[in-house]
Parts: C-alpha cells; structure tokens; sequence
C-alpha cells in the first residue's frame, strides 16, 4: 500500500501530467486561430498602408510616398499593435532605414524562405507563415506576410537611374545609409511581422 506522502506526491504528479498535456494541446490548437487573427491584422496593415499612399500622392505628389513610408507606416503599425496588444512591425529584405525596418534571426530566416518559395513559382499575394517560437521571453506565436513591390513602390525604391532627381535628393538626406533602391515591380520586398505572446487572447478588435 501506498502511505499518505507518497499517494499525495503521485496525485501531485498526475496533476503536473495532465496540466501539461492540457497546455501542449493548447499550444497546438492555437496556431490554426491565431493564424486567421494575425492575418486579418496583417490585411487591415497592408490595406491602411495602401490607402495612405493613394491618398498622400493624389495630394501632394511623389515626394509624399516617403512621408508614408517613414511616419504614417510606423504609426498605422503602432496603432494596431496596441489595439491587439501584439507586436505589429514592417521588416525589409534591404534596408532604408535600420531604426525600423531591420528583421531579426527569425524574421530573416522567413524571408529567405518566402525568397525560395517565389523562385519555385509561388504567389506573393497568397503567403504566409506562422509558427510557435521558444524564445528567452516565452513562448511567442509568430507570423509574417511578404510586402510586393507595387509599380507606385517604384519611384522611391526602383532603379536608382529611374528615380526622380528630387526624391534622390530627399533620400540622402533622410537616410544616408540606404540600401532599399534597385526594386522591380513584384519583387519581395518585405513582410508585416506580428509577434503574440502565447496565452494572450488571439483575436483581434477589429
């Protein structure tokens, strides 16, 4: 017979046991929903994004399109990230501006891959990729969707022959170190990185 420590160290530890289980399986649900929720976030980025820059150009021309970029960009990011309490972010596969748009391991590692999965043939305007992350915080469901190079994109990240002498001007003195130019229209360009802590509700507000 089991004495009474021992049967109450063994409930204990079936206790552990099913807690576990119970949070693998959670953690394995998840994704699918957090997936749909990260994705209608992403959407509503790209859309706001695209608008901005419609709506900016119309009333002041090219030289709008930086302004879109560099402020109204990181404040529509800005906004949805403390709407859904995510981490909501633009990162580049070449870079314009460091403070902003610099990927990390992981964000690198995806847009690698979303590089090989277009040499294959695969469509931009249909990617994604999420995925749970073990990292020194927690555990983290990330996802990302590439950002195609549209014909407007071309007057600022186009071929530095085809870009307007005054955007040339604006963008050396804005961002000496550039590296975001030499572009063709549905190139990858980048991709909208959303970063949700695990446990935390997985749908958005909106």
């Amino acid at each position: 017979m089991l004495t009474r420590s021992r049967s109450t160290a063994l409930h204990a530890f079936i206790g552990v046991l099913a807690s576990l289980s119970l949070s693998t399986s959670m953690v394995q649900a998840d994704p699918v929903d957090r997936e749909q929720a990260a994705g209608k976030v992403a959407g509503v980025f790209l859309q706001e994004l695209n608008e901005a820059m419609t709506r900016e150009m119309g009333k002041g021309g090219p030289l709008e399109a930086i302004k879109v970029c560099g402020e109204l960009a990181p404040e529509i990011a800005n906004r949805l990230s403390r709407e859904n309490g995510w981490r909501v972010t633009r990162v580049g596969t070449s870079i314009r501006n460091p403070l902003l748009g610099m990927p990390d391991a992981w964000e690198q590692r995806i847009l690698d891959e979303f590089a090989v999965r277009v040499a294959k043939g695969e469509a931009l305007a249909a990617m994604t990729h999420g995925e749970v992350v073990t990292e020194p915080g927690g555990q983290y469901y990330r996802f990302m969707k590439p950002i195609a190079v549209q014909p407007k994109c071309l007057l600022c990240h186009g071929s530095p022959e085809a870009i307007p002498e005054t955007i040339k001007t604006v963008l050396k003195n804005n961002y000496p170190f550039d590296d975001a130019t030499g572009y063709k229209a549905g190139d990858l360009r980048g991709a909208v990185s959303i970063k949700q802590p695990l446990g935390q509700q997985s749908h958005p507000n909106k």
